[in-house]
């Protein structure tokens, strides 16, 4: 007869660790963290769809508003909700109020060339305006209706929470930073805004729509493509 020998050395570490975490699992099979990390990434893109349909809500009950009666259509948001990048444009032109959707037409079509110059396509980045209505006949927003917007749009980057936040047009220069200059003197340099007590990085460029008409003005934006490509490989992000 042979007497078994115990290891009481690993049954005592093993009753210390249950003192301490009553939740550990011993196990002889390995742990999928792959799987775990998964299942991570899936509850995050979840539970971000439910705040964006809760912002969806809130925008979609707004009262007295101009620029809400004379749209046909809420325009939100599109893209890669875990994106490291998130583009914010002024507000819906016509297109986008007849299609429901973000940058289209020859505003889009520029938008593609600019990001495909930096090797960015744009499904994988998160898109949307400062204004969620399009203004009648495609006007200015006022500083009032920026302001009662920003509320919303600043909850939106919460929701998204990106590495980087791209600002095209003063519109959204002014929603997100308060800045009223000229665009031209803010452009190209990189700034930071806190929304929640948190920092975001971000660099204010000309929209789209504002190139079309002044194509003079592409120039001033590749130099600002070429920044937003260089901070990208700084911060070592995937996009």
């Amino acid at each position: 007869m042979t007497k078994k020998m115990i290891n009481q050395k690993s049954k005592f570490q093993k009753e210390l660790i249950n003192t301490f975490e009553s939740e550990f699992i011993f196990s002889n099979k390995p742990i999928n963290r792959f799987k775990i990390i998964e299942n991570q990434k899936n509850n995050q893109i979840i539970d971000k769809k439910e705040q964006i349909i809760q912002l969806k809500n809130k925008l979609n009950s707004i009262e007295d508003c101009v620029l809400r009666k004379n749209s046909k259509n809420l325009i939100l948001g599109e893209g890669n909700l875990n994106s490291p990048i998130m583009l914010i444009g002024e507000a819906p032109g016509s297109e986008e109020d007849k299609s429901g959707l973000s940058f289209k037409g020859e505003t889009g079509d520029l938008l593609d060339k600019m990001l495909s110059a930096i090797n960015i396509r744009r499904q994988n980045i998160y898109l949307c305006y400062a204004i969620n209505f399009r203004p009648p006949e495609d006007r200015k927003p006022t500083s009032q209706e920026i302001k009662r917007y920003s509320t919303y749009l600043k909850e939106h980057i919460s929701i998204i929470d990106p590495k980087i936040i791209i600002l095209m047009g003063s519109t959204a220069m002014e929603a997100v930073t308060s800045i009223t200059n000229k665009i031209s003197a803010e452009r190209g340099s990189w700034k930071e805004t806190i929304i929640e007590n948190k920092t975001y990085p971000l660099i204010i460029t000309f929209n789209p729509s504002y190139l079309i008409r002044f194509p003079e003005n592409k120039k001033h934006s590749w130099e600002d493509l070429k920044k937003l490509r260089q901070k990208i490989k700084d911060l070592k992000l995937k996009i």
